[in-house]
């Protein structure tokens, strides 16, 4: 079975603040490891209303004090918004305070509109070095070699597992030709996924810690007790995509009956088009979904998320995503 995950932007929900979205991602991460999720990944994201996980690494220490076994890392941490050095010292930390948890996943995309870009004081062009600044980073968390001058410390020694993150063919690329795992951000633009994990799995080059390709593949869930709660449980993400394409970034709606077939077909295609990799409704259709999905890309791990406004409802969610996901294993077994 492939192994399955929880990638969490912390939303804050219309009514609620940054600090209620924090102690929800708490409790969704403890729910979480009660559940068996392997591990719980959170997300930078900048100058959002609705995203309370900006400081990824400040985020994911409170979550590591609120859990016990669950790996915990950044899916992502957008590199070119950061000195190599920094992030190997903030992950560094978290691998020390949670030693063998700490996975750190890394994007090329700055996570955030331009003026907030330039407002991180990082040059536009750093995505340019990203390569580079990958085997930089990676080397900080490596023993010290004799004489190393410059050290990130903590981090030397940590051996912090890194993940390659993207939406495109680069990221592919990139992850294949330096042999590391890679996640495709198939929960919001799954576009050239077919592509990417075809070119990911032919061009792997084996490396030391990784011998063989890992991908994981990302979900959106948002399941209920009906297909309708399921359907009416995701227009709170819906709202919020129409919401950041129209340039009106805010908390998460309250869920909307109807709001989809109100909405003008440009609006609907777009939805379409960047939600396609999503399981909604009951516990039935959710597992027939998910099952096609693993028997289409063959992840060796699911990756779930769900922008859902009522924590409850979110922690409802997530506990039908697990139970669909070991009967996934239980069918292969038996096959």
């Amino acid at each position: 079975m492939p192994a399955f995950s929880v990638l969490d932007l912390s939303p804050v929900p219309e009514g609620f603040s940054a600090e209620d979205a924090l102690k929800n991602s708490a409790s969704l991460a403890r729910h979480a490891e009660d559940l068996g999720y392997r591990r719980y990944w959170m997300a930078e994201h900048h100058n959002m209303p609705g995203i309370a996980s900006a400081a990824t690494a400040v985020a994911l220490a409170y979550i590591g004090s609120q859990t016990r076994t669950i790996r915990i890392g950044a899916g992502g941490v957008m590199l070119p918004n950061h000195a190599p050095l920094v992030i190997a010292e903030q992950f560094g930390t978290l691998a020390t305070l949670y030693p063998n948890r700490v996975d750190l996943g890394l994007g090329r995309a700055p996570g955030t509109d331009m003026m907030t870009t330039r407002a991180l004081r990082r040059s536009l062009e750093a995505s340019d070095s990203f390569p580079q600044d990958v085997l930089e980073l990676m080397l900080y968390f490596e023993p010290a070699s004799a004489g190393q001058k410059l050290r990130a410390i903590p981090g030397e020694g940590t051996q912090v597992p890194v993940y390659i993150l993207g939406s495109s063919l680069y990221g592919a690329q990139l992850a294949a030709q330096l042999g590391l795992p890679y996640a495709f951000a198939s929960h919001f633009a799954p576009g050239a996924l077919d592509q990417a994990v075809e070119i990911y799995r032919a061009t792997y080059r084996p490396s030391e810690r990784h011998p063989h390709p890992y991908f994981i593949l990302a979900a959106n869930v948002f399941a209920a007790e009906s297909d309708a709660e399921g359907a009416l449980l995701k227009s709170s993400m819906e709202q919020a995509f129409v919401n950041l394409r129209t340039g009106n970034p805010g908390k998460l709606s309250r869920p909307m009956e109807g709001y989809y077939d109100r909405l003008d077909p440009a609006a609907r295609s777009m939805l379409d088009q960047a939600l396609a990799i999503s399981a909604v409704g009951s516990a039935e259709t959710v597992h027939r979904q998910l099952s096609a999905f693993v028997d289409r890309w063959q992840p060796d791990e699911v990756i779930l998320t769900g922008q859902i406004h009522d924590h409850r409802a979110r922690l409802r969610s997530f506990e039908i995503a697990a139970d669909a996901m070991r009967r996934i294993d239980g069918k292969r077994q038996a096959a």
